[in-house]
């Protein structure tokens, strides 16, 4: 890694860090004055915070009026979710960071330093019994990581390869939110069953356990199954927790760790996986053996995919316009102000700056759109259920984990689950995380590693255009041979009907795939299992 990689992280932690500490009351405040909400705090921190912060707020207010107030409305209190923690023998195994440091320090100075950011961790499994749930006939385990010292718990859930688990690949599958569950890909997307409107287990047979052992991981904590009494609302603390769980996982099933390893992920993952690739990295002596990341319609370079979104509304992205001439010209009278807000959030990575450029930004250019009643994950029809982000099948899912059998059966300790967590997402936000430019680290991964970008392309909340945009625009040395590569069609076999396009040069790869949404895996299974075998048989490696 070069220096800039660690400097880049250490900014946004400490910005994201400090922001998050004022917005839930933390700092010099009494306790008799404690802020009632999260507003208020934010008003009380913008009293200190210099003229220049606080006119930005004045701007913003005066250019989004109803966004702000929806920002004020939603500005509450962290709520931690209700658990019980269950008995330790209720557990197949149980693994203790400390007892790993001790034996890795044992091993190497090296390695025992790596060993210590495990002090506080331990890893819970238990094996999950194929015939309980019916989900599929592999070899399943599910458990928590738990960070002791911060009330920390992580929810995973792994289904081994339904091919050749001693030699296939493991995956680990992020869905983003943030704040979203990843059994949401699970059950929606690539794993190896869906729940159909009966509450039914429906067999997926373009799952991606086919040919590879799959990780679905709750995160952050008060995701899905996971949870915690405090917070996470930043991808680098995030991405501390990845390694340890990693680590913790490989240490307890060596029989995993010797495989190639990949991370994939959609959506906010656009975020939370360069971040959590350069965590891995960073670490040179580790069990981790990390071979690429794939990036589904991610939310990665905010500067450069901003600028996409009236193009995509407005007929240019190769679906019908949504938005007429007027709402389309009043976007590109917006777009400067909001890449100038961006800007400034990229160059100082501060809260006080990245908030309003997302409030602003996602208001411009997200606004009008979804004021017309379509479904921003899919630009070919309407939302159809808004009370769960315009897929009932979510609805159907969440039905299922909430039965008292089905968390038994997997050790979920929380009260209920919630396919996404609102409070995660505004805590991000608040947070600044939103614009925070973690493409930056892209460069230093791609000198090590391959990525893939791939993007279906009626998406429009990431769609294609700007995913596309920014891998062409990212500054690396490869960027001309990149942008200069052949085009070329994708198929699932000779003389079939092309399902996207894939550039492919050095370590960097870019696919559009044809007729398919946010959720790639959802609405094209076989070309998404298709593309996902040849790339981890390193067809453009």
């Amino acid at each position: 890694m070069r220096l800039r990689s660690p400097a880049l992280l250490v900014g946004a932690a400490t910005s994201a860090f400090a922001f998050d500490q004022v917005v839930l009351g933390g700092g010099d405040a009494g306790v008799g004055n404690k802020p009632a909400n999260t507003w208020e705090a934010i008003q009380d921190a913008l009293s200190g915070a210099g003229d220049q912060a606080k006119a930005l707020w004045d701007e913003v207010t005066l250019l989004a009026p109803e966004a702000v107030a929806s920002f004020k409305k939603s500005a509450l209190a962290h709520k931690p979710k209700p658990a019980r923690r269950r008995p330790d023998s209720e557990w197949d195994h149980i693994v203790r960071g400390a007892e790993v440091n001790k034996l890795w320090a044992a091993e190497s100075a090296e390695k025992g330093a790596d060993a210590r950011v495990l002090e506080s961790y331990d890893m819970r499994t238990r094996a999950v019994n194929p015939a309980a749930l019916g989900i599929d006939e592999v070899k399943q385990y599910s458990g928590y990581l738990d960070d002791n010292e911060n009330d920390k718990h992580l929810f995973y859930w792994f289904f081994e390869s339904r091919n050749d688990p001693v030699n296939d690949p493991v995956v680990l599958w992020l869905n983003g939110g943030p704040g979203c569950s990843s059994l949401t890909g699970l059950f929606l997307e690539l794993g190896p069953s869906s729940i159909d409107k009966n509450i039914k287990i429906v067999h997926n047979p373009h799952a991606w356990n086919n040919n590879a052992s799959v990780i679905f991981l709750d995160q952050p904590v008060n995701a899905g199954f996971s949870y915690s009494g405090s917070s996470v609302t930043d991808s680098v603390a995030a991405g501390k927790d990845i390694y340890a769980l990693l680590t913790l996982f490989f240490h307890q099933f060596p029989q995993y760790a010797k495989q190639d390893f990949h991370i994939a992920g959609e959506s906010y993952a656009g975020h939370y996986i360069p971040v959590f690739t350069a965590e891995i990295l960073s670490h040179k002596d580790r069990n981790i053996n990390l071979k690429s990341i794939l990036i589904g319609n991610g939310l990665t370079d905010g500067l450069t995919q901003y600028a996409h979104y009236r193009p995509m509304a407005c007929g240019e992205g190769g679906y019908p316009a949504v938005l007429s001439e007027s709402e389309c010209q009043s976007m590109d009278n917006a777009l400067p102000r909001c890449q100038s807000l961006i800007s400034s959030c990229y160059e100082s990575g501060s809260a006080w700056s990245c908030v309003p450029a997302s409030i602003y930004c996602n208001n411009a250019m997200i606004g009008p759109y979804q004021r017309t009643g379509r479904n921003v994950y899919d630009i070919r029809g309407p939302c159809e259920d808004s009370s769960n982000l315009c897929y009932s099948a979510l609805g159907y899912i969440s039905e299922y984990l909430n039965r008292q059998s089905v968390m038994d059966a997997v050790g979920a300790e929380v009260s209920s689950y919630d396919s996404c967590n609102m409070d995660i997402n505004r805590g991000f936000l608040f947070a600044g995380d939103w614009f925070q430019p973690y493409h930056q680290l892209v460069p230093d991964i791609l000198d090590e590693i391959p990525v893939l970008i791939y993007a279906g392309d009626a998406d429009y909340i990431c769609n294609w255009l700007g995913n596309q945009a920014w891998t062409e625009a990212l500054p690396w040395p490869g960027k001309k041979a990149f942008n200069d590569a052949k085009i070329v069609d994708l198929k699932t076999g000779e003389g079939e009907k092309a399902y996207g396009k894939v550039k492919s040069s050095g370590n960097f790869t870019f696919m559009q795939i044809y007729q398919a949404g946010h959720m790639v895996p959802m609405d094209q299974p076989a070309a998404s299992l298709d593309f996902l075998n040849r790339w981890i048989g390193g067809e453009w490696a």
